[in-house]
């Protein structure tokens, strides 16, 4: 073998390799939901299994203070007492640090819990950590039954109609 055919090959093998590290395939419907404990923007430690015997709004999001992930924030926000009502919580789980997250719910007039996943773990078991230009949580959510399953995942979601789109998803989950 030559050496740039070796070359060529070692470094598409290398590629193929950080792209199997940073992405991976979602949890499926129907299966448990990954297990974790995160620091909060409060520095508190929330685990997924303390929310057990509630509907958990889990959301992944690129980055504190930008346009896409404020307006999806804000809106999950402005329906929290719609969430409150049909016994679920928001949970926001992006890669920045708690202090981060603590700044953004601060100026933002966030209530619910953002999560710190700094070191991408909580990323990488829901398949959502992805590289571009920076290591981020793609734009995915997962309804997570009371019982702690899957029930529905909403992947590269437009934040804008978001949360209306995840209340119509319980309104109908809950008839079943």
């Amino acid at each position: 073998m030559s050496r740039t055919l070796y070359l060529v090959l070692l470094c598409v093998a290398a590629a193929v390799s950080l792209v199997a590290l940073v992405t991976s395939e979602h949890p499926r419907v129907g299966s448990q939901a990954p297990g974790f404990t995160l620091n909060s923007q409060n520095g508190a430690p929330v685990s997924l299994s303390d929310l057990r015997g509630k509907w958990v709004v889990l959301y992944f999001y690129p980055k504190d203070f930008s346009s896409g992930c404020t307006l999806e924030a804000h809106n999950f926000q402005r329906d929290l007492a719609q969430y409150e009502k049909r016994n679920a919580v928001i949970v926001g789980i992006g890669v920045d640090s708690a202090d981060s997250h603590r700044q953004f719910c601060v100026k933002e007039g966030l209530s619910f819990k953002l999560l710190a996943d700094t070191g991408h773990t909580v990323s990488k078991k829901y398949g959502t950590l992805t590289e571009v230009g920076f290591t981020h949580a793609a734009r995915n959510t997962y309804l997570i039954s009371p019982n702690g399953r899957i029930a529905r995942i909403f992947d590269d979601v437009n934040p804008a109609g978001h949360s209306a789109q995840v209340l119509a998803a319980l309104a109908e989950l809950e008839k079943k």
